[in-house]
């Protein structure tokens, strides 16, 4: 399954081949984040267009998070079996056609749709990339360096994607959405020239078809169900019986996968510590983010008057720090290892956001905002990165799109639920015919949540400090594709006596 691509170079200077490579993957990780954050400060003109009431303008958001979360899994897992290279691209393509039909049509369950195929093809190029990225840099520091400037391009779109929302409305909700598509096909084009070839899994003890069916309906159902909550009730009959279909659905997943010779996800990846904080810290980190980007924007253009734009370049500093220190991390990483950085990423979001909690009706920007805004964009600087090498080392080059699916799912997943949950804790506070003073009391409660969130994602990553030594020695154990004898088994302490098809590695956790 390798590629001419692959591990070229252990040291020294990349080449201009492999910088090209490089930079179609961050171009389409670019989309993915622009196309999250455009998106938002165009509803208004979107719904005032088209005749859409608020339930329907939801959709707009929330059918692309379906289609990327509940996806992201399977898009993985397939990127494994027929090829990253192929994969992607094809997802590209959709992609870029599915903007050009976003920015096109004149209704909304169109306009819904063409949201919910860009989320689908985005469940399938964000895994793709990210596990071309894996298995095409060394681990270690190239694989570092490549990382920190992959989750920076992501950082950039998010950022950038805030303020051009905010000037290309100003002259066509439209244009938001057909931007992306000439970016798209630009890359797709490179992407052909560039992109290391990769050949099909052979081994792969056949297609995991009851896995698929079963782990893309559950999340599918629970990213649906948390959408809804809010609307519907959190305690309402609907609401609880589809979260018992999606406990349901995960249990007869898991038995599936247990039992499955060539499962979608190998339980046994799990089973290595530092993987699960990887996960957990990513439902943490993006989960509060997003929810404290909704309060925030809520303050600033519903309370304080701002225009979109206005707003945006509030955002402004927090997304210019990623962009500038992001590229640096992977060096930091190599001295004071993934563990580290997040704990200290995790530190400053609670800062942050508790600072953010002085905030008032007349609001100094520099003096109220402008600290948080910076404290929080060091955080991500540190812990966006971090997360996505830790969950990355250690893993055999097979398995990298399987786990690639299985992070960006728990960013996905985390966003939804913790948004869900800041969204029905503002509105529960808010009462009818509330004044501003108590409107901006209604969201300090969505604050507090915001900061135990992340208070949480600390404490997790706590519990993975080491005394001593930041180097371990760990055993990467072979996959059931790799060792039948092995099936189950992921990361084992270095203690422990290796098989004689394990490989030792040395990885910073």
């Amino acid at each position: 399954m390798t590629s001419p691509l692959t591990h070229p170079v252990s040291e020294g200077r990349w080449t201009p081949r492999l910088w090209g490579t490089l930079l179609v993957l961050c171009a389409a990780m670019f989309l993915d984040a622009l196309d999250v954050s455009m998106v938002g400060v165009a509803l208004p003109s979107i719904g005032s267009e088209l005749d859409l009431s608020t339930s329907t303008l939801q959709w707009i958001v929330s059918g692309y998070i379906l289609g990327y979360g509940g996806l992201l899994l399977l898009g993985g897992r397939t990127a494994d079996l027929l090829g990253r290279r192929q994969v992607f691209l094809v997802a590209l393509g959709v992609f870029a056609l599915a903007s050009l039909l976003g920015g096109l049509v004149d209704s909304g369950p169109l306009l819904i749709a063409s949201r919910f195929i860009k989320g689908l093809s985005a469940a399938f190029t964000a895994p793709a990339g990210l596990s071309i990225i894996t298995t095409t840099f060394a681990e270690g520091p190239l694989r570092n360096r490549a990382l920190s400037i992959y989750t920076t391009c992501a950082a950039t779109g998010f950022s950038m994607g805030l303020v051009l929302s905010g000037l290309l409305t100003e002259a066509s909700w439209r244009l938001t959405m057909l931007l992306p598509a000439p970016i798209a096909l630009i890359a797709l084009v490179a992407g052909l020239k560039l992109l290391p070839r990769s050949e099909r899994e052979k081994d792969h003890n056949g297609y995991d078809v009851p896995g698929a069916v079963l782990g893309t309906a559950s999340m599918l159902l629970l990213v649906f169900t948390v959408v809804q909550a809010p609307r519907e009730g959190w305690t309402s009959a609907r609401t609880l019986l589809s979260f018992l279909a999606v406990a349901v659905l995960l249990t007869v997943f898991v038995a599936v996968e247990r039992r499955s010779a060539g499962p979608l996800i190998r339980l046994g990846v799990l089973r290595s510590g530092s993987q699960v904080r990887a996960q957990l810290g990513a439902m943490a980190f993006f989960g509060s983010y997003v929810g404290f980007q909704f309060l925030v924007t809520l303050y600033m253009q519903s309370l304080l008057g701002w225009s979109a734009l206005h707003t945006a370049l509030a955002f402004l500093p927090a997304g210019a720090l990623v962009a500038v220190s992001s590229t640096k991390v992977g060096s930091i990483v190599d001295r004071f290892g993934t563990q580290r950085l997040i704990a200290a990423g995790f530190a400053l979001m609670v800062v942050g956001y508790a600072l953010f909690l002085r905030v008032n009706l007349d609001p100094v920007y520099a003096v109220v905002v402008l600290p948080s805004m910076l404290l929080i964009g060091a955080a991500c600087a540190l812990v966006f990165p971090s997360l996505n090498i830790q969950a990355t080392n250690g893993v055999e080059d097979h398995e990298q799109g399987m786990v690639s699916g299985l992070l960006n799912t728990s960013v996905q997943v985390g966003g939804a639920i913790f948004l869900a949950v800041v969204t029905a804790v503002v509105t529960a506070g808010t009462p009818e015919d509330a004044g501003p003073l108590a409107v901006l009391d209604s969201y300090r409660p969505g604050l507090v949540v915001v900061t135990g969130i992340a208070v949480a994602g600390l404490l997790i990553s706590l519990t993975g400090l080491r005394n001593g030594r930041p180097r371990q020695s760990v055993v990467v154990a072979k996959s059931p594709s790799s060792s039948a004898t092995s099936a189950d088994t992921s990361l084992a302490p270095s203690s422990a006596t290796p098989s004689p098809e394990a490989e030792r590695v040395t990885v910073r956790d």
